[in-house]
C-alpha cells in the first residue's frame, strides 16, 4: 500500500475558499491597474522629445547624483548602526532602534519638519552651525541629500542587521581563538559574508533616495535645477505637461521594477 502523496513545492495547505480568491484579485487590481494604466497613458512616441525637455533633464541630472550621495552617506553610518544594533547591547536600546528605523513608516513630510526643526537656520544644530561657520542646509543641494538620506538609510540598516543576526558567530569565534584583532573579523569575515545583504540594503536605500518626494520638498524646497529631483518634476509636470509626467513617471516605475526583480530571491527566501 502506498504512502500519502507528497505535498506539491509550490502550493501550501488547502487553497482559500472562492469568495477569499476572489478579494485577493479585487486587492491584486487595485494595486495593478494605476500602474498599467500610467504606462498605457505614457507618449512613447515622444518620449525622446519629452526627455530632452530642459525642465526635465534638470531633474534628471540633479537626482542621479542626490540619490548616489545619499547611498554612500547611507551605507558609511548605517553598516555601523546596524552592526551596533546587531551586536552591542546597552540601555533603551529597543527604544533607540525603534527610533532610528522610525522613517520608514513616519510620513515624509513630517520628517521633513522635523529636518528643518534640527538643520533650519534656527535649528537646534543649524542655528550654531550657521554660527561657527556661516553654512545654511535648508534649500540647498546638500539638503536634498540629507533628506533623502534621512528617509533611505533605516531601510539599509534594517536589510543589514538581519544579515548579520544571520551570520555564523562560529566563525567568528575561530577567528578570535587564532588572534585576530576585531578590524581583522570585521574585513575578513563579517563584511564577505554580510556581502548580499549589504547588496539588498544598498539597492533598496538607493530605490528610496531615487523616489523621495515629500521630505525633499519640505527641507530642500523644489528649486529647478537646485533642489527639484525627479519626483518634484513629476508633481510640477503633471499641471505643466502631463505627458512629461507620465514619462518620468514610468521611468521611476521602470527602476523600482529593476530593484525588485533583482532581489526578489531574497524576498522570497525571507518568507
Amino acid at each position: 500500500m502506498s504512502g500519502p502523496r507528497p505535498q506539491s513545492p509550490t502550493t501550501a495547505g488547502v487553497a482559500p475558499p472562492r469568495s477569499v480568491v476572489l478579494l485577493g484579485v479585487v486587492g491584486l487590481s487595485l494595486l495593478v491597474v494605476p500602474l498599467l494604466a500610467l504606462t498605457l497613458r505614457t507618449p512613447w512616441a515622444r518620449a525622446g522629445e519629452l526627455l530632452t525637455d530642459p525642465v526635465v533633464l534638470q531633474a534628471l541630472r540633479l537626482s542621479l547624483p542626490t540619490s548616489f550621495a545619499a547611498l554612500a552617506l547611507s551605507t558609511l553610518l548605517g553598516v555601523p548602526l546596524a552592526l551596533l544594533f546587531a551586536r552591542v547591547d546597552f540601555p533603551g536600546k529597543p527604544i533607540v532602534r525603534a527610533l532610528a528605523v522610525l522613517p520608514m513608516v513616519l510620513p515624509p513630510v513630517v520628517g521633513g519638519v522635523g529636518l528643518l526643526a534640527a538643520f533650519g537656520r534656527r535649528g537646534v544644530l543649524g542655528a550654531p552651525l550657521e554660527q561657527l561657520t556661516g553654512i545654511t542646509l535648508p534649500f540647498t543641494p546638500a539638503a536634498t541629500v540629507l533628506a533623502a538620506t534621512f528617509v533611505a538609510m533605516p531601510f539599509l540598516v534594517v536589510t543589514v542587521e538581519s544579515g548579520i543576526r544571520l551570520l555564523d558567530r562560529r566563525l567568528e569565534d575561530a577567528a578570535a581563538t587564532l588572534g585576530a584583532d576585531r578590524w581583522t573579523i570585521l574585513r575578513r569575515i563579517v563584511l564577505p559574508l554580510l556581502a548580499p545583504s549589504l547588496a539588498a540594503g544598498m539597492a533598496l536605500s538607493w530605490a528610496r533616495a531615487l523616489g523621495e518626494f515629500g521630505a525633499t520638498i519640505t527641507f530642500a524646497g523644489n528649486l529647478p535645477g537646485r533642489t527639484q529631483t525627479m519626483p518634484l518634476a513629476v508633481y510640477l509636470e503633471l499641471e505643466r505637461n502631463p505627458e512629461a509626467a507620465y514619462l518620468l513617471s514610468v521611468v521611476l516605475l521602470a527602476i523600482s521594477v529593476a530593484v525588485l526583480v533583482a532581489l526578489r530571491d531574497r524576498f522570497l527566501t525571507a518568507v
